[in-house]
């Protein structure tokens, strides 16, 4: 009920800070590109409901299939999309999903219907819970986009090295999940967002050590770094 409330209260102040920088957004997307402001996807949910999610559009118009994974060398993204997907502005029109009770500001982040239902078995434990803005996984995979365009196979990649990393860290927060771990979640996004690249590096690491410790701590034996770290290792310093 706390976490609810906190939800309700900053969603809605942030809705009203922001809403002239919104509106100059709205402006800046729609020159940019034709089409419209902005992009609506259905999600999956708490307890498997489906929602539209929204984000500013950051991509010009074009027909889309699959898991939509989006690779940094898309030559869909626009010049000012970019931008937005950069500093993650791209997804605070979210905060009216917050508000309506269909996300929360930390939580697992949202899946599409095709990706959930192929894995439905590993999402019945994480949709117990709202899904969110922002968590340890996006912190960790701050570098997605940039990696999946490195490799050959971006949705085999993503499917068999990223997802299951994410899926962890998830279950993970939905065990220790608390106001404390949930505002220090807000502080290091903040921070990837809009800190200098050596300090998106150092919290990026930072949550995937952290990660690797505590999968030490359960299986001793292990001693691999996680493959999708050492891809993050060398995406730009």
């Amino acid at each position: 009920m706390l976490k609810r409330s906190c939800d309700v209260v900053l969603a809605a102040i942030g809705l009203v800070l922001l809403s002239p920088v919104f509106l100059l957004l709205a402006v800046l997307i729609k020159l940019e590109s034709p089409g419209p402001v902005f992009f609506r996807q259905t999600r999956v949910g708490k307890g498997f409901r489906t929602f539209t999610l929204f984000k500013f559009r950051t991509m010009r118009v074009a027909e889309s299939s699959g898991y939509e994974l989006t690779c940094g060398n898309d030559e869909r993204i626009t010049r000012f999309g970019a931008l937005l997907r950069r500093t993650k502005f791209d997804e605070t029109p979210q905060l009216w999903n917050i508000l309506r009770g269909e996300m929360s500001i930390v939580g697992p982040r949202p899946q599409t219907p095709a990706l959930v239902e192929s894995m439905r078995d590993h999402y019945a434990a994480i949709l117990c819970a709202r899904p969110g803005m922002t968590d340890l996984a996006s912190i960790r995979f701050r570098g997605e986009s940039e990696v999946l365009g490195n490799v050959d196979d971006p949705v085999d990649y993503y499917l068999h090295t990223i997802m299951p990393e994410k899926m962890e860290l998830q279950q993970d927060y939905l065990r220790r999940r608390s106001l404390t771990l949930d505002f220090w979640i807000i502080w290091c996004t903040a921070l990837v967002c809009l800190g200098s690249k050596r300090t998106r590096r150092r919290i990026e690491v930072a949550v995937a050590r952290k990660m690797y410790r505590r999968r030490a701590a359960i299986s001793p034996a292990s001693s691999m770094e996680p493959a999708a770290d050492r891809e993050l290792s060398s995406v730009g310093d």
